[in-house]
């Protein structure tokens, strides 16, 4: 008789099967649980960079920030662990959630402004440091006030460009003056902290020098100062301008950077070079944009748009990042801001834009400000076309006043270099502050 595996010779054990040595493809099930435990993993890295950024955007102290961070990653391994539960994952997406939602309103309640520091790092004795809310004419809105000795002279910055720009928004450029002047930066009604104190439809001239003069006689009477500084960027400018020639009485001195002389005029020029740029560069695509808008001034719900496509052209020919850019992405690092302040602030430029820059159409400086009571100090780059340096010059040399100073920039825009900083600087310091007495 033969032996039993002669009777079958093709009995193959499983073990040497090639069928079964094969992998068997995932079932729908498994399908299933790799796809939701994808779904979950990216929902959670979403979730997580709202706290994961606090450090580097916002001032919420360490100590706040790394119990959130610990939570936050256990939720992560809880959901690479608990893969296969249903229910563990959407507990460990929902507490992923509550921790982002904490670090947002962390960011609002607990971010601030660093204190003042000398050369060792160390916070100078009797300096002073915070961002606070203060009543003008009604409405809450914020300043920052930052300085080495509260007895020195006051500087306000009124904020960088916009409308809508806000003084947080450029707080960073007086830091080395700190020593000199107590720099107190505004946010104006609509913007960055102080958006929604006032109702857009109510941002006007008015508003704006009547707030402006209510912070100045505050900051008069709480630093026992007769007479302030200010100093203005591009839009704000506009207000230092104002302020000064109807109010006088209470400022030492104006000074700006991308002084706007005649809104319509400095457009209009702009919006030349900016099609004849690409038209150069043969984009015909937005030279297209460009002749459908036509020539500003425009007028309508939506301004910022046409206004924005020929601006960031003209950032681009001045190696300035876009406007399209710069305006969302710059608040975003501002540590005085939590999130909804950064998210705010776009939305305060671009509301407060819409809102105020069609009523600067007839505005022209050489027409309805040539004579001033104050000495007037502008910082000029030869090469800006945003605010044209043509025109700041024209302005300059028929403008009156006690004392004036044109001092050229190198490049276009403004304080954006070390060397023009250092220019900025030594004016501020051995010129400007000296007339305080």
């Amino acid at each position: 008789m033969p032996p039993p595996h002669a009777m079958n010779p093709r009995r193959i054990t499983p073990a040497t099967d090639p069928a079964a040595a094969q992998p068997r493809e995932p079932g729908p099930r498994r399908r299933g649980v790799a796809w939701k435990t994808t779904l979950a993993l990216l929902a959670a890295v979403v979730l997580l960079l709202p706290v994961m950024l606090l450090p580097l955007t916002t001032g919420v102290p360490v100590f706040a920030w790394l119990p959130l961070l610990l939570v936050g990653l256990a939720g992560v391994v809880w959901l690479v662990v608990r893969r296969r539960k249903p229910h563990a994952q959407l507990a460990g997406v929902g507490v992923l959630a509550l921790v982002a939602a904490v670090a947002v309103g962390a960011s609002q309640i607990l971010s601030g402004t660093p204190p003042v520091t000398g050369p060792d790092g160390q916070p100078v004795p009797g300096s002073i440091a915070g961002a606070e809310k203060v009543e003008l004419n009604g409405s809450e809105q914020w300043i920052m006030v930052r300085g080495h000795d509260a007895s020195n002279p006051v500087l306000l910055n009124l904020g960088m460009g916009g409308p809508g720009g806000g003084g947080f928004f450029n707080a960073q450029e007086f830091r080395q003056l700190e020593d000199t002047f107590t720099v107190v930066s505004w946010d104006e009604p609509g913007t960055g902290k102080s958006y929604g104190s006032v109702p857009v439809k109510d941002l006007n001239k008015e508003r704006y020098v009547k707030d402006a003069v209510a912070l100045t006689n505050l900051l008069r009477e709480r630093f026992k100062q007769e007479k302030i500084f200010i100093y203005g960027v591009s839009w704000s400018s506009i207000i230092g301008l104002w302020l000064v020639q109807e109010h006088p009485e209470l400022y030492h001195a104006f000074a700006s950077s991308g002084q706007m002389v005649n809104t319509t005029e400095n457009d209009r020029m702009g919006y030349g070079l900016a099609l004849q740029h690409l038209d150069e560069q043969g984009d015909k695509g937005r030279a297209d944009e460009l002749r459908r808008n036509g020539p500003p001034p425009y007028r309508g719900d939506n301004v910022a748009s046409p206004y924005v496509a020929f601006l960031d052209v003209l950032n681009e020919m001045m190696g300035s990042l876009r406007f399209s850019v710069a305006v969302p992405l710059i608040p975003f690092f501002v540590p005085e801001y939590g999130y909804i302040d950064k998210v705010n602030h776009t939305r305060g430029v671009i509301e407060s834009f819409n809102a105020v820059y069609p009523q600067l159409e007839n505005l022209d400086f050489r027409q309805q400000a040539l004579e001033l009571d104050v000495p007037v100090y502008f910082f000029v780059g030869r090469n800006d076309i945003n605010a044209m340096a043509s025109l700041v010059e024209d302005y300059y040399n028929s403008l009156s006043a006690p004392d004036k100073k044109l001092i050229w920039l190198e490049g276009g825009h403004g304080l954006g270099s070390a060397e023009n900083q250092d220019v900025f600087f030594d004016v501020m310091r051995n010129q400007v502050r000296l007339l305080a007495g």
